[in-house]
């Protein structure tokens, strides 16, 4: 797509603009990075974040410091390395700096600078070919469910943010519904609030009302009780880092609506593309590492005044200390299957080697 998609593009100097995730749905700005500096800025801040986008950014953070390190490697090495570290749970951006930095080994020119961007295109490209399969099987899911149960209206239940604005350009969770409203479904979806940030309410209902689909927005402990009253036909969501195994960390929370589901007889899927996976991890629950943010995204939050006027508002006392955990893990047994760009993988270790033996 030469550089040109819905969350970020290349401006004519060849600098990444992308959309400021911080301010939807309220305002809708961008931010133009130019360095490696700035694109480590962007994902520290969550100007932009989703596992995809994230690897993205990071991959065109790789091209901005190779074309401000040209004859000095070593400064190329150390800003690279600094996006690598810049978040430590979304394995797709460790996956594509190393990639990103496997074309150049010995030396930084203008050469390796053309090579460096366009690399970074085609990893976004690649990026929208997955969104697409994944989307088709994902459908092809939800069209099965409502043959054996005789629906007539397909109910969603999702967490957090996994649509275009993670996972350029369809997205994993959100992708095969946008290819359900394509095929004619009467779809709706059950949008988690997702505190602390609110990427559901800010993020997912943006995009779902941008794309005309039904959704409506809950409270984040909702879900339990929607399952419990057959009111949720199916839960999906994307997520950050797969382990080998299928245990698979998402933003906090995910863990509560897996089992919920699992209580109440509703499939629980995680849609990814591979470069999710870290087969290097077995044990989901304790080899993943878990990012810890700032306690003032507990304590505050951002939203519009009686005068429409963007604000943000402390919700908890001063006196009273909060902690924010950005991920949990679900384990394996909790998940019904694994949406792919290869297809539908049952979430355990036999199933996942046999899918992506050539990735192992």
């Amino acid at each position: 797509m030469l550089g040109k998609y819905k969350a970020f593009w290349l401006d004519k100097n060849d600098n990444l603009v992308v959309l400021d995730q911080r301010l939807l749905p309220f305002e809708e700005k961008t931010v133009t990075l130019s360095n490696a500096k700035e694109s480590v800025e962007a994902i520290v801040n969550m100007t932009v974040r989703g596992a995809g986008v994230i690897g993205n950014v990071a991959s065109f953070g790789v091209y901005l410091a190779g074309r401000e390190s040209i004859g000095d490697f070593e400064k190329f090495q150390r800003l690279t390395e600094e996006i690598r570290e810049s978040r430590p749970t979304a394995v797709n951006l460790m996956w594509a700096v190393d990639r990103m930095r496997g074309l150049v080994t010995d030396g930084i020119d203008e050469a390796c600078v053309n090579l460096l961007k366009n690399e970074a295109i085609k990893i976004a490209d690649e990026d929208c070919e997955r969104t697409e399969k994944i989307a088709h099987y994902g459908a092809d899911i939800i069209e099965n469910i409502m043959k054996e149960k005789n629906l007539k209206q397909f109910n969603v239940l999702t967490h957090c943010n996994a649509g275009w604005l993670a996972i350029v350009d369809k997205g994993t969770a959100l992708a095969p519904i946008y290819e359900a409203k394509k095929r004619g479904i009467d779809i709706h979806v059950w949008v988690d609030e997702t505190r602390p940030r609110n990427q559901g309410a800010n993020l997912t209902a943006w995009e779902l009302s941008k794309a005309d689909i039904s959704h409506t927005v809950i409270a984040d402990n909702t879900g339990g009780h929607l399952m419990q009253h057959k009111m949720v036909d199916m839960v999906i969501t994307g997520a950050d880092r797969v382990a080998k195994s299928g245990d698979t960390a998402n933003k906090i929370g995910t863990y509560l609506k897996a089992l919920s589901a699992k209580d109440n007889d509703i499939p629980f899927y995680i849609a990814i593309p591979a470069s999710t996976f870290d087969f290097t991890i077995t044990d989901g629950i304790n080899e993943i590492p878990i990012e810890m943010r700032s306690a003032d995204e507990v304590k505050y939050m951002r939203g519009l005044d009686k005068n429409g006027e963007p604000q943000e508002l402390q919700i908890v006392q001063e006196a009273s200390p909060a902690i924010n955990y950005g991920f949990d893990v679900t384990p394996a047994r909790l998940i019904t299957a694994l949406i792919t760009e290869r297809g539908v993988c049952s979430a355990n270790i036999e199933a996942i080697s046999t899918m992506f033996e050539d990735l192992i």
